[in-house]
């Protein structure tokens, strides 16, 4: 459904071309300090504009309409809005009859009888990304000492490290690595598109967090990742590659009376609970399937293959814009917690 959590639970609403878009906070406690610029950092770091990213300009500004007053929080929902301006929906009045592959054109159309809204992608839509960055911003308040960060570390194929980029700046920013201008260019030239791995750390967790079985630490991120519309996969710590290691090799052995481990193959969770070191996960984001160049699809006005070509603004690579979306999500599981 559109809601998660038990402790800190987030309901999100709105269509990508519809008047607005939000989500209902509740659980949040009362007598946090917290205004509309609170929002603004991570918001913008989400915003298109950097190199790669889809044209389209949304001014993306929070309304917080309830569980604010004089500057703090009530205790009661938190709900913050953010309004459409910048839509163009006669772009998308064709995907009724010739859905875009890689999209959920066709099994939305099936499961609501038709009755979805296509415009933007409807609710389906990675601009609805806008409501969990907001949240995470709620949960990033909430979760205190915990710092969380969640860099490219593989755009478009390429090892970070081969882009010699500074650490702590963001692909697509200005000034970015040659080879990265390079690719994007070349991937901009062929009307096509990349993806990217994003790898999350979330230091000073404490021990404890995580419910064993079905809500294990590990559970509730992956939960949470997979509400990212591009994600197509989520590890932990050495994650597949421990399928391919020796017991001896994968093994965290303790250092110390408060459970530092002298490596971190288990990314900080053991038996679905933080151990007290570093939680890490990486997320794989697919490239973006909206592409201008000519692909084929399914007709089912005229029961016949076409060719296809998907007009409007789109993302040449949307792992870009999804670091803070990651940090979001990571937040809300942690205040979940």
């Amino acid at each position: 459904m559109n809601s998660y959590g038990t402790k800190f639970r987030l309901s999100i609403f709105g269509e990508s071309h519809g008047p607005l878009i939000g989500v209902v906070l509740d659980g949040v406690p009362a007598g946090m300090p917290l205004s509309r610029e609170d929002f603004l950092a991570d918001l913008d770091r989400r915003r298109s504009g950097a190199k790669g990213s889809t044209p389209r300009k949304e001014s993306d500004l929070p309304e917080i309409v309830s569980g604010v007053c004089d500057g703090h929080t009530t205790g009661a929902p938190l709900t913050i809005v953010f309004r459409n301006s910048n839509t163009r929906s006669g772009d998308y009045s064709d995907f009724r009859a010739t859905p875009r592959p890689g999209h959920a054109d066709f099994v939305a159309e099936r499961k609501y009888r038709a009755f979805n809204d296509l415009r933007g992608g409807g609710h389906f839509s990675g601009r609805l990304t806008l409501t969990l960055v907001a949240a995470g911003v709620v949960a990033k308040k909430m979760i205190g000492p915990i710092e969380i960060r969640a860099p490219v570390t593989e755009p478009g194929g390429i090892p970070r490290e081969r882009l010699n980029c500074e650490p702590g700046r963001e692909l697509g920013a200005e000034g970015a690595p040659t080879l990265w201008d390079e690719l994007i260019d070349r991937t901009l030239r062929e009307l096509d598109s990349v993806g990217g791995v994003i790898e999350c750390t979330c230091d000073k967790v404490p021990v404890g967090l995580g419910e064993p079985f079905f809500d294990s630490l590990e559970s509730q991120l992956a939960h949470l990742a997979f509400s990212i519309p591009a994600v197509r996969g989520i590890e932990f710590g050495d994650g597949f590659a421990a399928a391919r290691m020796k017991g001896s090799e994968h093994n965290d052995c303790f250092v110390n009376g408060e459970g530092k481990t002298a490596t971190n193959g288990a990314g900080g969770i053991n038996g679905g609970i933080s151990n007290g070191n570093p939680v890490v996960f990486r997320v794989a984001v697919k490239p973006t399937s909206s592409i201008a160049k000519k692909q084929y699809t399914f007709n089912f006005a005229t029961g016949r293959m076409e060719e296809f070509v998907v007009k409007g603004r789109h993302d040449a690579c949307i792992a870009l814009r999804c670091p803070v979306v990651v940090e979001a999500i990571a937040a809300i599981a942690l205040a979940n917690n």
